[in-house]
């Protein structure tokens, strides 16, 4: 019986974690996966030599993986920023724990430092290909008053959940396809479409997630019933965001190995 119990217990904490990721895994591992297609030949080299061999996509997820250890509590407000929708970044006030941009800020400072050792490179250098995911998941980019959405309640095919894991995990699981197949079949984009999702820096970045944080909140009720039709609205917008967000991880690892 208290095998049972274990079992159930380990399973429930499984199931919460799991709830709480960033773009889940799935959404995760198709922005490094992307961001892999895009390397410079020099960038490639340097991180794979930092990696030991393993992928973007493999590492995307450490940034999550890390968050029930109590040794990393201190990113856990790397992941998000937020502020109200009449407001900018740099008029609203900054949190004092840190918010996304300054996470991302941190990784790039550390990797382009000629001091700091290569556990540091290495730890920085995963928390960079998470963090460049999570701007690009505009409940990421939300409104303190609802935690970035995890207290908007609404229903999604019948079943209780919250807007933040709707965008987190609900629509990626749904569409049913593995990250590779979904780094696979990205947008077939022009060499000027390219070069306009290359342009710009990390806060022009955010503030396009921004805009479409604002759009879904536009275009969504408390406690709405959530089904194919926001599938049909909002899948593409979803894996055009990967998509870009792999692109400009690779502009950044570029920037910095080049």
């Amino acid at each position: 019986m208290k095998n049972f119990l274990l079992f159930i217990t380990i399973v429930s904490l499984s199931f919460s974690l799991q709830a709480a990721e960033d773009w889940g895994r799935n959404g995760h591992r198709a922005t490094g996966e992307i961001a892999e297609q895009h390397l410079s030949r020099k960038a490639k080299k340097a991180i794979s030599e930092l990696l030991d061999g393993q992928s973007l996509a493999l590492v995307s997820t450490y940034g999550d993986e890390i968050k029930s250890d109590p040794e990393y509590r201190e990113y856990g407000p790397y992941h998000y920023v937020n502020f109200p929708f009449d407001s900018t970044y740099e008029e609203h006030p900054k949190s004092e724990e840190g918010d996304l941009i300054v996470g991302i800020r941190n990784a790039i400072a550390t990797l382009k430092s000629e001091t700091a050792t290569k556990d540091e490179k290495v730890f920085q250098l995963k928390m960079l290909v998470h963090f460049l995911g999570d701007l690009h998941q505009p409940l990421h980019i939300g409104l303190a008053d609802d935690k970035g959405g995890n207290d908007f309640q609404v229903r999604w095919f019948g079943d209780g959940t919250n807007l933040h894991t709707v965008w987190d995990t609900k629509m990626i699981e749904d569409y049913n396809m593995s990250y590779s197949e979904l780094a696979a079949n990205t947008k077939q984009l022009s060499e000027e479409e390219l070069q306009a999702i290359q342009q710009g820096d990390v806060l022009d970045w955010m503030y396009e997630s921004r805009e479409l944080c604002k759009d879904i909140y536009a275009n969504t009720e408390i406690g709405e019933k959530l089904w194919y039709p926001y599938m049909y609205r909002y899948m593409d917008t979803l894996r055009f965001q990967l998509q870009k967000g792999g692109i400009r991880l690779a502009v950044v690892l570029n920037e910095i190995f080049d």
